[in-house]
């Protein structure tokens, strides 16, 4: 009989293979319809063709977007922040650019239009933005077109679990009074 895998003992990158994948709202307009199914059939492909465009020139990418949420509070682990999210309606965007240093990409869709877009990286950082899915709007979505700084929807959701400042694991601010340190210290008790 073979031995069931504890999934939050397996190194990090293999870990993020078992979050749940987002998934596009069905649309209900035709147009959509038909974007939809070609996404539905392109998307296994993407990645490897995002990295042969990236490593042959053809697109660039680089640096971090630019909205900071925060930093994961101290004492909390990126797994259970992670897992968090999901429970929250968040999904793994694999089809996303990867950034420097990033652990993983998150969204949590709006309709088939729409996304709420979160990354978490090594060092800490969370970011996200508002922004058009790139099955509706592939080119808008490349060139950056109608992204928005969107926090305090992002802080309703994740605020309690990120604090203001990185420095060190004492002296970190919360974002939202102090519901940061709070689910810290809660989390550490």
């Amino acid at each position: 009989m073979r031995e069931r895998t504890n999934v939050s003992e397996l190194p990090f990158e293999v870990w993020t293979s078992y979050i749940p994948s987002s998934r596009m709202v069905f649309p209900s307009y035709l147009h959509d319809r038909l974007k939809y199914f070609f996404w539905r059939l392109y998307t296994p492909l993407h990645p490897f063709i995002r990295d042969a465009a990236l490593a042959l020139g053809i697109v660039r990418h680089s640096g971090r977007q630019e909205f900071l949420l925060g930093y994961i509070a101290p004492g909390l682990d990126v797994r259970a922040f992670v897992a968090h999210c999901v429970e929250r309606g968040y999904g793994n965007h694999f089809i996303a650019w990867r950034e420097e240093g990033e652990l993983v990409s998150l969204r949590r869709v709006r309709g088939f239009q729409y996304q709420y877009h979160l990354r978490i990286y090594e060092d800490g950082d969370v970011r996200g933005h508002y922004e058009l899915t790139p099955e509706c709007h592939p080119v808008r979505h490349i060139k950056g077109i109608g992204i928005e700084d969107r926090r305090h929807e992002f802080y309703e959701d994740i605020g309690d679990w990120l604090v203001g400042k990185r420095s060190s694991a004492t002296s970190r601010e919360p974002l939202m009074e102090t519901r940061g340190a709070a689910r810290a210290e809660q989390l550490s008790a």
